[in-house]
C-alpha cells in the first residue's frame, strides 16, 4: 500500500507499508539538513510542530541514546494524549532511532526511525519507519488516523522551519 499528500510543490510525504510489521513514511522538507535535525531535536521547537500543532508540554526530551522523552499533547477540545519512549540511537544530522509508546495503550510499543537526508540543494529529505510487534498492531495505526494527524504535524513542521531561516 502506498498513499501520497500533496500540500504544496515540495511539501509532500509518501506513506507505504513495506512489510506486514512496518510503516514508512518520505517526506521532503524546504529547509535545510541542519534546520529539520534542530526542529526534531530541541524541545522549544519540537513542542510548535509536533501534536499536529496543538499545544505540546515537553516533560522530558534527552536526546542521547538511553535518553527519555515523554510529550503530552493538549487538543482544543480539552483532551490530553502523552507519549514517551527512549532513544536507542541518536547520529547527529543523520538518524535517531527510539522507542514509542502512547498512554492509551500502554505495552504496545513501536521502534521508530527517522533517517535525515541532505538533498544538497537546501531541502532535506526524512525517511521515517515505524517497526511494530504484530501486524495487527501496524494495521490498528494505520486505520488510527494517524496518516491525517501526522500531516498535520508536517504542515505545523513547515512554519516551523521557514521561521529558522
Amino acid at each position: 500500500m502506498t498513499t501520497s499528500t500533496m500540500t504544496g510543490t515540495t511539501m509532500r510525504h509518501t506513506l507505504s507499508t513495506p512489510t506486514d510489521r512496518t510503516i514508512r513514511v518520505e517526506r521532503i522538507f524546504d529547509a535545510t539538513r541542519d534546520r529539520v535535525w534542530r526542529a526534531y531535536t530541541e524541545p522549544a521547537l519540537v513542542a510548535q510542530w509536533w501534536g499536529r500543532g496543538n499545544t505540546l508540554v515537553i516533560e522530558q526530551m534527552d536526546v542521547v541514546r538511553g535518553g527519555h522523552w515523554r510529550y503530552v499533547e493538549h487538543t482544543p477540545d480539552g483532551e490530553t494524549h502523552g507519549f514517551e519512549g527512549r532513544y536507542r540511537e541518536v547520529t547527529p544530522q543523520d538518524r535517531i532511532v527510539r522507542t514509542f509508546e502512547w498512554d492509551g495503550m500502554p505495552g504496545y510499543t513501536i521502534l521508530e526511525t527517522a533517517e535525515f537526508t541532505d538533498l544538497g540543494d537546501g531541502r532535506t529529505r526524512v525517511v521515517g519507519t515505524s517497526l511494530f510487534f504484530t501486524p495487527e498492531e501496524r494495521d490498528g495505526m494505520l486505520h488510527s488516523g494517524m496518516e491525517g494527524g501526522m500531516a498535520q504535524s508536517y504542515a505545523a513542521l513547515d512554519g516551523v522551519l521557514a521561521s529558522l531561516r
